[in-house]
């Protein structure tokens, strides 16, 4: 059942009042400027363990974890609970001026559970503004040392890192056409490192020594003494779960320390058990950065939250005595928030305690079975994943525009699983997934089996063509 009327003078919460509400005052991230007789968009009226349920009480299971963040699912009494009790203990304190004993706690806690000397933590409001923190203070840092031309930041094509200024001006989806200004002057984003695109016959081992030469050239072209951080998630997330070759991290990262600039892991989306792991920047991939940034999976999505980690190698030559008069002049209202900070504490706890990490690594293999399976669909171009996260890429080969052939079967497929009780995240012809940490192995089957079904019959029509 949908939200029953209630007396609010004025309003209503029928399904088609909210939509008309929805489509005619909120803009919603990265919105069409017009759409012809309105978004007709699903409306979440609720949500428990893995699934969601619309304005009609259809459940559909959460294909993408919201937005890569639900790691211990829906409807958590305890979280509730922890959040509730916060609230009236202290909704709220300025960390300009005084301390709370849940940021406190919950930096240490991050010190403990990151890599290497990453023992600082710089709390958020989201992944946007953590990489945004990043940049900022790499800036902060070379001024310190005197080394003001040391700013650019190296990226990567395929790469989201934000949408403030500084996190979409190192972002490189360039299949989204950008109306906004971006500091692309300092910013150099190098070719995709998909291994899938890489020429025929090429092995994997080169084509990684390619991907290194794109940076070392790079970091040559633009001068060492310019540039100032390498940031790069472990895996490109919305990019399409492009995951590096093996080797890729570790080689950036002596390249990042033979020239002193600070490697940046945006771990918003693998960080928190996406692939097994509080963190994938070592335990996965084998390297301890300068700075980590986080949020998503943090708090479960629960409430906002994001951190930017950074590492007692970087602080100690700006910090200490001498530095009394010298201040790190960023932040924001909700730094810390003791609430936000109170669920991203009873998030770890809960995520500790039912073993979420562990599980994640035992049911990943049955994930990622049926995730390769769909590349038996002759509309399957390819498909990638690690852990809990994975992409189906949809490849039509008919003539036409690539653009909207890929655009169409995104759609097609993103209707077709809706039908039948899944939400996908169509990202053009990609189909991206990252299901709540919870899921068990017959709930991947009946995800999967769902999207199996719906590309059999967007197969079928492409076979006839598209109308």
């Amino acid at each position: 059942m949908f939200i029953e009327e209630k007396s609010n003078p004025g309003l209503s919460n029928s399904a088609a009042t909210i939509r008309d509400y929805d489509n005619k005052h909120y803009m919603h991230p990265w919105e069409a400027m017009w759409v012809e007789d309105g978004a007709d968009r699903t409306i979440s009226a609720r949500a428990e363990g893995i699934y969601v349920y619309d304005q009609n009480g259809k459940r559909l299971i959460d294909g993408p974890g919201g937005m890569w963040c639900t790691q211990i699912g829906y409807a958590n009494k305890e979280m509730a609970d922890a959040i509730s009790d916060q609230v009236m203990q202290l909704a709220y304190h300025s960390p300009w001026n005084t301390a709370s004993e849940p940021s406190a706690v919950l930096a240490k806690k991050l010190a403990d559970l990151a890599p290497g000397d990453l023992n600082t933590v710089f709390f958020t409001t989201g992944g946007s503004t953590a990489v945004d923190t990043a940049i900022r203070f790499m800036h902060f840092y070379n001024n310190r040392l005197g080394r003001r031309d040391k700013k650019i930041v190296i990226s990567r094509e395929k790469a989201y890192h934000g949408s403030t200024y500084l996190s979409a001006s190192v972002t490189g989806k360039e299949r989204s056409k950008s109306w906004f200004d971006l500091d692309r002057e300092n910013a150099i984003l190098l070719p995709n490192v998909n291994p899938s695109i890489r020429p025929e016959g090429m092995s994997i081992e080169d084509w990684c020594d390619a991907k290194i030469a794109d940076l070392e050239n790079a970091i040559a072209e633009a001068g060492p003494d310019n540039v100032g951080a390498f940031i790069a998630e472990p895996i490109l997330a919305s990019g399409g779960v492009i995951i590096p070759p093996p080797g890729y991290h570790q080689r950036c990262l002596e390249i990042c320390r033979a020239n002193d600039i600070l490697y940046i892991s945006d771990e918003v989306v693998t960080g928190f058990g996406r692939l097994g792991h509080w963190f994938a920047s070592k335990d996965v991939y084998g390297i301890e950065p300068d700075i980590i940034t986080c949020a998503k999976g943090l708090t479960s999505g629960y409430l906002p939250l994001g951190a930017c980690l950074i590492s007692d190698r970087v602080l100690e030559p700006i910090t200490g005595k001498g530095q009394e008069d010298i201040m790190f002049s960023n932040g924001y209202t909700y730094s810390g928030h003791p609430v936000s900070c109170a669920a991203a504490l009873k998030n770890i706890e809960i995520m500790e305690r039912d073993g979420l990490l562990e599980h994640v690594r035992e049911v990943s293999p049955h994930f990622l079975k049926r995730l390769h399976a769909l590349r038996a669909s002759p509309i399957v171009g390819d498909t990638r994943g690690v852990g809990l996260v994975g992409c189906v890429e949809g490849r039509i080969a008919a003539e036409g525009d690539r653009l909207a052939l890929d655009h169409e079967f995104g759609n097609r497929v993103d209707r077709k699983c809706e039908e039948l009780g899944l939400i996908v995240r169509p990202l053009i012809n990609m189909c991206v997934f990252s299901p709540p940490l919870i899921i068990t192995k017959q709930q991947i089957d009946e995800m999967f089996d769902i999207l199996e079904e719906a590309i059999r019959s967007v197969e079928a029509e492409a076979e006839e063509g598209f109308a």
